[in-house]
């Protein structure tokens, strides 16, 4: 079949919020390359009345068939045509209610429950709001048209240039055609929309339901900071005229970058104060700024293909820690970027159930619980390797040259390489094709021969994988002289082994200097690694180092070469620790060790982190003070569950008193009030869920929902774990079910029941959300199966045997369980 372009979609709608229903007309001005007897479209869920071609002012009708499954309805043209053809399509369609294409959004406004109708269209579901090629590298403009009631607002990609009354109570919209662009990143929405605005060249709007917009301003003036810093940075101005922050009560996702559009979910948008913690005022900002590089990452610049969707998300996962650095560099957001990005990609990375960055196939490439830590976290953690590899100024180079030669077109990885390697004339491509085109991460075992040292890598697993794979690997290695100085060596490892010349006087070396390296590291040298932790007891080596040296070695725990003995006696160095990033990282594994294993070494865990956690909580003081640094503030609230969790009075009565407060209607710090309602709930009875309950159907703020949802899957007493799980099935919103059953699944005293749970409540999970469903798989399956393994396989050898829902996600659960049943026998 010949090729087919779009030109331009011309769309017009009319939706029916009673009925949730909508009629459409599509106008598509297409190009084919060459004759043509059929056009293939992608269309789902949508009932079409006509097909005609419109030729010299005259219309015929085209047969056209369906193909549900396929998701496709191909039309018969009266005879070859080639060269431009216009085609005319009018349908119908349901506002659904699955969060996905054009769907409706429940909210309350004067106590009365309403809808709104908007978008989600990432990866393919434009398909179900209007027939289209709905590819990426199947980019045109797009002009669209709503008849909507005169009381209701409309948004899209573009402003409004026309506006009238049909004086039968509905209002004809016209919006502005948008740039160039991929079927993803159309936007259109109908409600109560109000706005709260700054003007300037490119206007920027807050757009809430009603009521909301008093939430608006933290959200609208990070908006534009990141919009200035991105038209600076990548020196290309923002092509629309307006740019939209777009808060929605259900959304699946945290936020879509529609161009010039951006959804969100409303605790990611909007800041409420006496509510919003620190942590939550960071988040909102990551956010704004992530969908700020999509504009020019994604939308500007967009992959020709599925596959390269990492070229998409892996920048706006980079650019939004960038971004926010910039603002508040007091924020110390790479440490952040370190635990919560490059971390999780390092244990997701680190199964043999994995994919590389670049996905293969690529024609259907879905963002879930299996491929988001892969495309979004390793190939931002990458892109920091490459950038402290080819240093910044031509990382930024780099990144303009790529931008400016590909705007409003597509583009593939091979691209981005060229970019790099023309102006830092080092081997980025070669470099990258390890990285990128294959699955996993190196481990570099460290041994000394004298003065030399040895280092070969090889691929890091969990569990035992046969593999000869290689990278090329930049390294740094610090060493310590004995004359008290130090010195930076760098290499590239472009092979299996390499051997680099110590010097005479080396005392001790730390590998991977500044943790930009995305591996890890086995130290043969059990002198060495004694030295190092002397360096962690006297902080002489850089946080960043203190946080790689510990997390290596749990990782090592994991896989079986180190004892959680050595482990847990490697913390010592750790006693007078103060730095947020070794300390939240040390928080999470322990408490990774306390749900995986059992009896005494369950004690011991407790009763080290006891120990540690109590003494720093003292030590930054229980309360939250205005003066003290943003990683103190973000990191007394786990820490406070934590320490409760393994035994503190102290703390538990500290935290529960603050609960009774809380009870008393009297105000809680944002910064704490997560952990006080969860020890409120580990400690409470049916009184305190009747409360969590009815502050949760009253609470007009997002971010006080998440809080209560996390505590409600906090309670200890069985009967509440049953009334909780049971409650969230009934009156949590479907937006939200996964949130406290998240929770459950970590929680010491519900997790002997998550399993049991699940399998009796399958049918009702498998309707939720599929990412949200495959988080609730996620989430219990890897501890809450242990002392269960050969039923839950069973389970899923069956379950599997019918359909491939969730697939990816279960056979990676399941071989997290496998290496959480070694750890706890070995």
């Amino acid at each position: 079949m010949n090729e087919m372009n779009p030109i331009n979609y011309k769309i017009l709608l009319e939706p029916d919020l009673q009925k949730f229903q909508f009629s459409g007309t599509t106008d598509i001005s297409i190009e084919a390359a060459g004759p043509a007897r059929e056009i293939s479209l992608n269309a789902l869920e949508l009932d079409i009345l006509s097909c005609q071609i419109l030729a010299e002012d005259k219309s015929m009708n085209c047969p056209f068939v369906l193909d549900p499954k396929k998701e496709v309805v191909k039309i018969s043209l009266p005879h070859d045509l080639s060269g431009k053809i216009d085609l005319k399509i009018e349908y119908r369609g349901e506002i659904n209610n699955k969060m996905a294409g054009f769907y409706r959004s429940t909210y309350v406004s004067e106590g009365e429950e309403k809808y709104a109708a908007v978008t989600q269209f990432e990866e393919s579901d434009a398909r179900r709001a209007f027939p289209c090629f709905d590819h990426p590298e199947k980019k045109a403009t797009f002009d669209i048209e709503m008849i909507i009631r005169e009381d209701l607002v409309a948004i899209s990609n573009g402003p409004i240039v026309e506006e009238k009354s049909l004086g039968d109570g509905r209002k004809f919209i016209k919006f502005q055609q948008t740039p160039k662009m991929s079927t993803y990143l159309l936007f259109f929405g109908v409600g109560e929309f109000e706005f709260i605005e700054d003007p300037g060249e490119v206007l920027v709007r807050v757009a809430t339901m009603p009521g909301m917009k008093k939430y608006g301003k933290f959200g609208l003036e990070f908006g534009r900071k990141s919009l200035e810093f991105s038209e600076n940075y990548y020196d290309i101005k923002f092509p629309l005229p307006k740019l939209d922050l777009i808060a929605i009560a259900d959304f699946a996702f945290g936020a879509m970058e529609n161009w010039g559009a951006i959804t969100f979910r409303e605790n990611l948008l909007l800041h409420y104060p006496g509510i919003t913690s620190s942590g939550g005022e960071e988040r909102i900002c990551e956010v704004i700024a992530h969908e700020m590089a999509h504009q020019w990452f994604g939308n500007l610049v967009t992959p020709s293909d599925w596959k390269y969707l990492w070229l998409n998300e892996s920048f706006a996962t980079y650019f939004g820690y960038g971004i926010v650095n910039h603002y508040h560099p007091q924020w110390g957001v790479w440490d952040q970027f370190l635990h919560g990005q490059m971390d999780s990609a390092l244990e997701r990375d680190s199964l043999c159930q994995t994919i590389p960055i670049e996905i293969p196939g690529g024609e259907h490439v879905v963002i879930n619980a299996s491929t988001a830590p892969i495309i979004y976290n390793k190939g931002g953690s990458v892109l920091r390797q490459i950038e402290g590899y080819v240093g910044q100024e031509n990382f930024q180079e780099g990144l303009r040259a790529y931008l400016k030669k590909h705007e409003f077109a597509c583009a593939s990885s091979h691209h981005l390489w060229e970019a790099f390697d023309e102006v830092s004339e080092k081997p980025v491509s070669l470099m990258m094709e390890g990285w990128i085109g294959q699955p996993g991460f190196p481990i570099i075992e460290a041994e000394r021969d004298e003065n030399h040292l040895i280092l070969t890598q090889t691929r890091f697993t969990y569990l035992p994988h046969d593999s000869e794979q290689e990278w090329m690997i930049p390294i740094a290695v610090k060493v310590f002289s004995s004359d008290g100085n130090s010195r930076t060596l760098t290499t590239l490892l472009d092979s299996k082994q390499t051997v680099i010349d110590l010097g005479r006087d080396a005392t001790g070396y730390k590998i991977n200097e500044g943790q930009t390296g995305f591996y890890r590291v086995l130290y043969r040298e059990k002198g060495n690694f004694g030295e190092l932790g002397r360096r962690v007891s006297d902080k002489s080596l850089e946080r960043d180092d203190r946080w790689g040296l510990q997390n290596d070695l749990y990782a090592l725990v994991r896989r079986g070469d180190v004892s959680l003995d050595e482990y847990l006696d490697f913390l010592s160095h750790y006693s007078n620790e103060d730095a947020f990033l070794p300390l939240i990282s040390i928080a999470q594994n322990l408490y990774h060790a306390y749900m995986v294993m059992a009896g005494a070494v369950k004690d011991k865990i407790a009763t080290i982190g006891k120990s540690l956690f109590e003494r720093e909580i003292k030590q930054i003081g229980f309360e939250p003070t205005p003066d003290e640094g943003h990683t103190i503030s973000i990191l007394r609230d786990p820490l406070i569950w934590h320490t409760v969790l393994y035994g503190s009075n102290d703390v538990k009565d500290f935290a529960l008193n603050k609960f009774s407060s809380m009870m008393r209607g009297e105000k809680v710090h944002q910064d704490i009030m997560t952990s006080v309602m969860r020890v409120g709930a580990w400690h409470g009875d049916s009184k305190v869920f009747d409360w969590f309950d009815k502050r949760f159907k009253a609470s007009d703020s997002e971010a006080e929902r998440m809080n209560i949802l996390a505590a409600l899957g906090s309670f200890s007493e069985k009967g509440l774990i049953e009334k909780v799980l049971d409650y969230t099935l009934s009156e949590v919103p479907d937006r939200n079910k996964f949130v406290p059953i998240g929770h459950m699944a970590a929680n010491p005293s519900a997790i002997p029941y998550m399993w049991e749970w699940f399998v009796a409540h399958l049918k009702e999970l498998e309707k939720f959300h599929p990412t949200h469903y495959e988080r609730v798989i996620g989430s219990i399956v890897p501890v809450g199966g242990i002392g269960k393994e050969e039923e839950v396989r069973d389970f899923f050898d069956d379950y599997l045997g019918k359909t491939d829902k969730a697939k990816d996600v279960i056979k990676l659960s399941l071989e997290r369980l496998a290496i959480n049943t070694g750890m706890r026998s070995s």
